[in-house]
């Protein structure tokens, strides 16, 4: 028995003779990526930072649905080497300029068996994390390649905390972020934030997801975690694709501390440049609507009395707009199928036809002759099939009107979107499914045959596309601003401070800030006054709601100067003190001019904070107009509305120390001198 053993023992190792592991280091030294096979062949990577583990040995490979899975018995048999430094410009953004500096390691992995499929694997190791994407660049593996799931794994070197939302639940990715162990989280979205015991920050997504399935991130034991691809309504392969072909990214941000998280560029470098070329014909802007009112019920989507896409009120926003020096109007319930429950009767949208009380093309033509364009709308109510079959003569329509951006939505419940294939056939899909990953960008690539640009809601999550399609300019995914109004409970005052480090880890957000009366439906916002401006500089959108009703900013004109100030475009960005659920305090600067803006927020805990001025130009003066909390408020009760508002010269040299309080924050502008 022992010496039969013996031979087994033999052979296998035989069948798998010792490769040399593959290393490589970031370009600042501090990490070290390890790719290797164990012994019974199966493929993993490792990431240690300043000689201490981060993601200990975790798996790499697929399951398929017509082959064995991609997992086991496999060798390395061969890897390139190649370095990038270069810098690259934004034709809108955070920052104007992003460097892009790594090193990478492309694998490849041959299989010992009588087909020796082969496959490899590109890894990207920057200063602040990892990206890797498979290549299926064989013919071993067969014209196409039908994938049942991913196997691959993100296992932690230790516990710590998570901040995370559920995946392939209802209500998409609308929740409050929990806030657990790492050890204690189920199936989540990515970003999926981590704090580690040690303090090292860490964040899980993807990156140029294309015609392929969505990632969710699933926790198998103790802190490890694999990816799991969302699932389609059409097969059993939960993504399909013919040879050659590369993955999405995946995606792991590392840093010493939440900041550094949200200041990496990790998600856009590992996307292609730009596809559509000029694209100076989407400028950003902040826009009004016909939208605030909806929520609070003052208005209605549907016919009738109550009727807000009227030509009369769409005319009322855009003088509101002109006024002010806002770019866009935003018309929800213009057209054809709002009324009854259009929730479940996505096939009745017309997106050509409007209501008898909205004239479209009047009001496009007041919209011109008043320096304003009309921001389109389109609410599938997540009839997809109903939407492609318009789609062309639908965004013909808003080219014609003079519209430069659409607002498109997919309201319905997760994994319920109603697709039609080429056959006719008919499928339910999920928001993160390999076939809406191609409706997605066919929407986007048919507007920019337009030059319009889209903002969807109820979309997929962001991945850096924005880089390769710049007219895909922002979009909701997670919890926003109506939530304040309607929402059980409304989001709190940590939801803001949480999003930053999760959520807009992804990319630019719709949030549709700027409610400075704080009221829903019947319900306070939980925020004070102060807070409410603050979140035009802490969240990044290139298209920004300036939310609230007309009559509500004539009743806070000195609040409200600060929205008509902040712009939408910036030269820079820095996260200048931050903790993830807590408080975040960014700093940006105006694109089209010399001038800073200052955000801050904090939790319901409130805050002091001493912001070194040094991001200032040194050896310049500035004008500073501060927005700030004060002495009584709160984000409960009438302490909401206590706001100071004060001017000081500053310079570079000069901290700012200012008070947050509970469910609060700050604004201010720096006016260069």
């Amino acid at each position: 028995m022992i010496r039969r053993l013996w031979l087994v023992l033999v052979a296998a190792l035989m069948a798998f003779p010792a490769m040399a592991e593959e290393r490589l280091q970031s370009p600042d030294g501090r990490m070290v990526l390890t790719v290797d096979v164990n012994g019974e062949g199966r493929p993993f990577y490792r990431i240690d930072r300043d000689g201490q583990p981060v993601l200990r040995e975790s798996r790499l490979g697929f399951l398929l649905t017509d082959q064995d899975k991609l997992e086991r018995r496999l060798k390395l048999v061969g890897a390139e080497r190649a370095s990038r430094d270069t810098r690259w410009e934004q034709p809108w953004g955070e920052r104007r300029f992003v460097m892009d500096r790594h090193h990478e390691l492309t694998v490849r992995f041959e299989e010992d068996s009588d087909e020796k499929r082969r496959f490899g694997v590109t890894f990207r190791l920057f200063d602040d994390g990892l990206g890797f994407r498979y290549l299926f660049d064989d013919e071993s593996m067969g014209k196409t390649v039908r994938i049942a799931d991913e196997l691959t794994e993100f296992n932690l070197a230790e516990d710590g905390t998570a901040w995370w939302i559920p995946a392939g639940e209802w209500n998409r990715y609308e929740y409050l972020y929990e806030e657990t162990p790492a050890s204690a989280v189920s199936m989540a979205h990515s970003p999926l934030t981590f704090r580690l015991d040690n303090g090292t920050h860490l964040a899980i997504h993807e990156a140029a997801l294309v015609d392929f399935a969505g990632m969710w991130v699933k926790r198998t034991t103790g802190t490890n975690f694999r990816a799991t691809l969302a699932p389609t309504g059409s097969s059993a392969s939960r993504a399909v694709r013919d040879t050659p072909f590369a993955t999405p990214w995946r995606t792991v941000r590392i840093s010493d501390n939440a900041a550094g998280l949200a200041m990496s560029d990790i998600d856009l470098n590992l996307n292609e440049p730009n596809k559509l070329g000029d694209v100076s014909w989407f400028t950003p802007h902040k826009y009004v609507g016909i939208w605030w009112s909806l929520h609070l019920d003052e208005e209605s989507w549907g016919s009738g009395p109550k009727h807000g896409a009227t030509t009369a009120n769409a005319k009322r926003y855009i003088d509101f707009a002109a006024d002010n020096g806002f770019a866009g109007v935003l018309v929800e319930g213009w057209n054809l199928g709002w009324d009854g429950n259009w929730f479940f009767n996505g096939s009745m949208f017309d997106f050509t036809r409007a209501y008898p009380d909205y004239d479209f093309a009047e009001v496009a033509r007041y919209a011109a002759e008043k320096g304003v364009a009309i921001v389109g709308h389109h609410e599938t109510s997540g009839d997809v099939g109903n939407y492609e079959a318009q789609l062309g003569e639908a965004l013909d329509l808003m080219a014609e009107r003079g519209v430069k951006t659409i607002k498109t939505g997919y309201v319905t419940d997760a994994c319920n979107l109603r697709y039609v294939h080429a056959d006719g056939s008919e499928t339910r899909e999920c928001t993160e499914s390999q076939v809406m990953q191609r409706h997605h960008l066919k929407v986007i690539t048919e507007a920019a045959k337009r030059q319009i640009a889209i903002n969807p809601h109820e979309p997929v999550k962001a991945t850096g596309l924005r880089r390769t399609y710049p007219n895909w300019v922002s979009r909701e995914g997670a919890r926003g601003m109506e939530f304040n109004a309607w929402g059980v409970p409304p989001n709190g005052p940590d939801h803001v401070p949480t999003m930053v480090f999760t959520r807009m880890l992804s990319g630019p957000m719709d949030y549709t800030p700027g409610i400075l009366s704080l009221e829903g439906r019947g319900q306070p916002l939980q925020m004070t006054q102060a807070r409410a401006l603050a979140e035009y500089v802490i969240i990044y959108s290139p298209i920004q709601m300036v939310a609230d009703l007309p009559e509500h900013y004539a009743e806070h004109p000195e609040a409200f100067r600060f929205i008509r100030d902040v712009p939408t475009d910036w030269e820079e960005s820095r996260i200048l003190e931050a903790e993830v659920g807590q408080h975040v305090v960014t700093a940006r600067k105006d694109r089209n001019s010399d001038d800073w803006y200052l955000g801050g927020a904090v939790d319901e805990k409130g805050c002091d904070v001493k912001v070194a001025l040094d991001f200032l130009d040194k050896g310049r003066n500035y004008r500073a107009q501060i927005y700030r909390d004060g002495p009584d408020a709160h984000y409960e009760g009438a302490g909401r509305f206590d706001i100071l508002i004060e001017e000081r010269d500053v310079t570079a040299e000069e901290m700012l120390e200012l008070t947050m309080a509970p469910g609060g924050g700050f604004a201010v502008r720096f006016i260069a001198r």
